[in-house]
């Protein structure tokens, strides 16, 4: 099973450009029929706004989009450049425009919704679908925040931290970086804190960008 990269959810933000208004919209869709049927919810939500341009990636599926009456190469292609640099899949993104009375020009166009799909994208989050490993790991505290240190340095999420005689921790590691992780901990602690795996998990988690 492959990793890539999805929107971490639903993501909006606007802005207004020479009086015109840019909403940008994003969500985390599965098929090419969930991607459609939020555009239409879109152009039925806002059926007085000039234009809702649209683009979506769908993971193995079609990529498409529209300029929705805007000159042509001024708003879809711009908004799916926006998706592929950031290497997004199973997502669909629509900019709704309400038009000011001010002309842009194609270029003032482009970087309009240029900045509307990536406002929105910034406003999801980005996820990271990968297989991960579930990892128990009972810890003394002596070792408690060096041990998440090195969750944070291999990219894993601690998902459940229980506090007894000493720390237990349920931690997710991507499944190739597993076995690297836990020799670190055995030679990190001198063979004090092991962990085992319990598991194994094919899920989207939320990852930091900058």
């Amino acid at each position: 099973m492959d990793e890539y990269l999805v929107p971490s959810g639903y993501g909006e933000d606007e802005f207004i450009e020479k009086k015109s208004r840019f909403i940008g919209r994003v969500w985390l869709v599965e098929t090419e029929e969930e991607a459609l049927a939020r555009i239409q919810e879109m152009k039925k939500q806002h059926y007085d706004a000039t234009h809702n341009c649209w683009a979506y990636v769908i993971r193995d599926g079609a990529m498409r989009f529209s300029d929705d009456g805007e000159p042509g190469g001024t708003a879809g292609n711009p908004m799916m450049q926006v998706l592929q640099r950031e290497e997004l899949y199973n997502v669909v993104c629509v900019v709704t425009r309400y038009f000011g009375g001010t002309l842009l020009g194609a270029g003032g166009l482009v970087r309009a919704y240029t900045k509307g799909a990536k406002i929105a994208v910034d406003a999801a989050g980005k996820s990271m679908k990968r297989v991960w490993s579930v990892l128990y790991v009972p810890c003394p505290y002596t070792y408690y925040e060096r041990l998440k240190l090195e969750v944070e340095a291999f990219g894993g999420i601690i998902r459940d931290t229980q506090f007894g005689a000493e720390v237990e921790l349920e931690i997710l590691v991507a499944k190739p970086q597993t076995q690297a992780f836990l020799d670190k901990l055995t030679d990190m602690t001198a063979g004090t804190v092991e962990g085992m795996e319990i598991g194994q998990e094919y899920r989207a988690f939320p990852i930091e960008t900058n």
